[in-house]
C-alpha cells in the first residue's frame, strides 16, 4: 500500500486524486470506516469527510477543539463530545510545524475483535504523513511556479521600463550641455520617470515625474504618461497649454487617488533661456560656478491628477547664465527612514551639489550618498535624477 501510494505521487497526480486514492486504501483496505481530513493552507480546511454526518462535523471548531493535540489521542469521554464518534485523533506534522489533523473511526461500533482503526494505526499515521506532505510539497511546488512566472514578468517589465529611459549613452552630450542621470526604482520597476528630447540644433527639452505610490501601478501610470507626453511635447506649444491637455490626460487614465508631481522644462542653447513649469514636485536646484549662488525652480501648478482642472499656471523662466549645473530628482533621494521616522536629507543633498564639482563629479558623489543610504536602508522609495551642466555655446 505505501508502494501504492508512492507511485500515485510520483504519478503527479491532483490533489484530488490522492485523496481518492488515500480513501480507498482507508475504506476498502484498512476497513476505517469514518474519516475527516481538515489541512492548514492560509486557513483550516476540510479536504476529506467521509462516513460522518455534516451536523457532526459542523460542531468541531479546528482552533477550539484540535489545536491542543500534539500526538496520537484516543478518543475517550473524557474529550470534548464533538470527538465522540470518532475513535482516534492524528495530529500531522512536518518540520515541527503542524499541517492537518486526521480524525478516524469505524462504522460499526459493535464489531467483535480488534478495531482496525487500532489494529492499522501506525500505519494509518505513516500514510496519512505521506499524503499530507505531499500535499504541502505539491501547493508549495505550485507557488514556486507562480513566483517564478511573475518574478520572469517583471524582469521583462524591467527591461521594457528601462528601454523608456534614457541611459547613459543616449543623453545629450555637446558643446552647450554635459549631462548625467541615475534611475533606481525602490522594487523591479517604479513610477519615477525623466526624458530628454532634442528638438532640433537649439531648444532641448526635458523632464522629470514620479508617481504617487510604487510599484506596478505607478509603473503602468507612469508608462502611459511617457507615452502622452511625447506625442504632445513640442517647442512651439505653450508650456501651460501642455500641462493643461496632460492633466486631462492623467485624470482619464489613472484611479482617483494617484497623482503626478511633474517638471518639465525647455532649454534654448542660442539665448540661454529656460522656460519651465513646476507642478507640486521638488524644486530643481540651478547652481552658478561664478557666483556660487543656489536658485530653485518653483514656479508652475499643483500636482498632474489632483484636480480635473489646473486653477492656475505659472510659466516660469530664467536666463541661465555663463557656467551652471542643473540636478533635477525624485523624492527617494531626500525622504529617507530612520527608526520610523520620516527624514528629508536636503541639507546633505545641497551640500554635495553647490561644489565646484563638474557634474560628473557631482554624480559620483551624489551616487556614492545614494548607495550609503542603500546599504543603511533608509532608501523607501524610487530615485531618479539628472544633471545638466550648461556651457558656454561656441560663437
Amino acid at each position: 500500500m505505501i508502494l501504492k501510494i508512492t507511485q500515485a505521487i510520483n504519478e503527479n497526480l491532483s490533489v484530488n486524486e490522492l485523496l481518492q486514492q488515500y480513501k480507498q486504501i482507508l475504506f476498502n483496505e484498512l476497513k476505517i470506516g469514518k474519516i475527516a481530513v481538515y489541512k492548514l493552507n492560509s486557513h483550516w480546511e476540510k479536504l476529506l469527510v467521509s462516513g460522518i454526518s455534516q451536523e457532526c462535523i459542523d460542531q468541531i471548531k479546528i482552533d477550539d477543539h484540535l489545536s491542543s493535540f500534539t500526538e496520537i489521542t484516543y478518543v475517550s469521554q473524557e474529550l470534548p463530545k464533538v470527538f465522540w464518534a470518532f475513535d482516534f485523533i492524528i495530529p500531522i506534522f512536518h518540520k515541527d510545524l503542524i499541517l492537518a489533523y486526521i480524525l478516524i473511526g469505524d462504522i460499526d461500533e459493535e464489531m467483535e475483535g480488534m478495531s482496525p482503526a487500532i489494529k492499522h494505526l501506525s500505519f494509518i499515521q505513516t500514510i496519512s504523513n505521506i499524503i499530507i506532505v505531499a500535499m504541502e510539497n505539491k501547493q508549495l511546488y505550485k507557488q514556486l511556479l507562480i513566483q517564478e512566472a511573475f518574478k520572469k514578468e517583471m524582469e521583462l517589465a524591467s527591461r521594457i521600463q528601462n528601454l523608456l529611459i534614457p541611459n547613459q549613452n543616449s543623453l545629450p552630450q555637446n558643446q552647450c550641455v554635459s549631462t548625467c542621470a541615475y534611475y533606481q526604482p525602490h522594487f523591479e520597476i517604479g513610477g519615477d520617470y525623466y526624458d530628454f528630447i532634442n528638438f532640433n540644433d537649439h531648444e532641448l527639452g526635458f523632464c522629470i515625474g514620479d508617481v504617487s505610490g510604487k510599484g506596478i501601478p505607478a509603473a503602468l501610470i507612469m508608462s502611459n504618461f511617457q507615452a502622452t507626453l511625447r506625442a504632445l511635447f513640442r517647442p512651439e506649444k505653450p508650456l501651460d497649454e501642455l500641462m493643461i491637455q496632460l492633466n486631462q490626460k492623467v485624470c482619464e487614465h489613472s484611479i482617483s487617488e494617484k497623482f503626478i508631481t511633474f517638471f518639465i522644462g525647455i532649454y534654448n542653447y542660442k539665448t540661454r533661456k529656460l522656460k519651465y513649469v513646476n507642478a507640486s514636485h521638488h524644486p530643481p536646484m540651478l547652481y552658478d560656478f561664478e557666483s556660487g549662488k543656489t536658485s530653485y525652480l518653483k514656479k508652475g501648478c499643483i500636482g498632474l491628477g489632483m484636480l480635473d482642472e489646473i486653477p492656475r499656471i505659472n510659466v516660469g523662466e530664467t536666463l541661465v547664465t555663463k557656467h551652471s549645473k542643473l540636478l533635477c530628482y525624485t523624492d527617494g533621494l531626500i525622504e529617507l527612514e530612520r527608526d520610523d521616522r520620516m527624514e528629508v536629507g536636503m541639507q546633505s543633498l545641497t551640500n554635495i551639489f553647490t561644489s565646484s564639482k563638474n557634474i560628473n563629479d557631482t554624480f559620483t558623489d551624489l551616487i556614492k550618498h545614494i548607495d550609503m543610504g542603500k546599504e543603511n536602508k533608509v532608501v523607501i522609495d524610487d530615485i531618479s535624477l539628472f544633471g545638466i551642466e550648461f556651457n558656454k555655446p561656441s560663437t
